[in-house]
């Protein structure tokens, strides 16, 4: 069995449908991205997987174990950040974070142990003595992801962990989840791009409530791949882009500037040829060449086509 597996899902708010029959499913020991715009029913998915909400239709297996209402003994085996965590200020860290072991019924000893590796693992040794109340939005973001980890899960649920984060606490945050791969299952869902090209494993895009596509980052990548090529030369290039756009292996030629540069980007049919040939065609125009590259989609691109409907997946 997978770590978390749901067949059919749905969710149904009266007339609303927040849900529409998901089947998805992520591999033990992996980080999977859930994507999809704001209001797509990613933290409804959470809560279903987590038995915070009961299903209109479908099933959903963590752990190997059908998810109900109510189960407190699959609760002791996962972890969650809610996409805004909340603390009691008047806690330091560490306090925080024993109480977070005292309700997971973890021994005295095990909690102040658990409580330094996590305060050493999220980089918060020593604010873990200070307020809570005094601490930043990523301080707070890290502490959040500590306390999830508080009873060692085999899943965590992160909902949007880096959406309100600087670059800077973004990085350790995307760092720490990066460290967790060889021991838990990484369940995010997110509506940032970037983030799920930098650490996950597999995804799923949905689109109000939809499933739209499942696959490997990788594996996405390739399917997408653009068979086009951004040229940039120090000179004009309207001749050049007239004779590419006589060539039988070129679709489209398009004007535009590279990095303040005059360039193309041409689109080609037969990306063979287009390796084989266009280098030839560059020297015989002895135009100087500044950068040559075939581009590649990022996520974001493929996100945009998917959601769009521009293609199927």
């Amino acid at each position: 069995m997978p770590a978390i597996k749901c067949e059919n899902l749905t969710k149904r708010y009266g007339a609303l449908t927040a849900l529409d029959g998901l089947t998805i499913e992520v591999p033990e020991r992996s980080i999977f991205g859930f994507l999809g715009p704001n209001g797509s029913g990613k933290t409804t998915m959470i809560k279903l997987l987590m038995g915070m909400s009961r299903p209109s239709a479908g099933r959903a297996w963590v752990n190997e174990k059908e998810v109900v209402a109510d189960a407190p003994e699959m609760r002791t085996q996962i972890g969650y950040l809610p996409d805004v965590p909340n603390f009691y200020n008047w806690m330091t860290g560490g306090e925080f974070l024993q109480f977070v072991g005292e309700l997971h019924q973890l021994l005295p000893a095990d909690r102040i142990s658990r409580s330094h590796e996590l305060l050493e693992l999220t980089g918060l040794q020593k604010a873990g003595k200070r307020k809570i109340g005094g601490y930043s939005r990523g301080m707070k973001q890290r502490l959040g992801l500590a306390q999830a980890l508080m009873n060692r899960p085999r899943i965590l649920f992160l909902d949007e962990p880096c959406s309100a984060l600087d670059p800077m606490g973004r990085r350790d945050v995307l760092n720490i989840i990066l460290k967790l791969r060889e021991s838990t299952t990484v369940f995010m869902s997110t509506h940032i791009l970037s983030d799920v090209e930098r650490v996950c494993d597999s995804l799923a895009i949905i689109n109000k409530g939809k499933l739209v596509a499942t696959s490997t980052v990788e594996a996405l990548h390739r399917r997408f791949a653009l068979s086009s090529f951004d040229i940039a030369f120090d000179d004009d290039v309207a001749q050049f882009a007239t004779l590419l756009e006589k060539q039988p292996w070129v679709q489209k030629v398009e004007k535009l500037e590279i990095n303040n540069m005059p360039g193309l980007r041409v689109q080609a049919g037969d990306v063979q040829t287009a390796k084989r040939e266009m280098p030839q065609l560059i020297a015989a125009s002895c135009l100087s060449l500044v950068r040559y590259e075939m581009t590649m989609p990022s996520l974001e691109d493929i996100f945009v086509q998917l959601v769009q409907g521009e293609v199927q997946s």
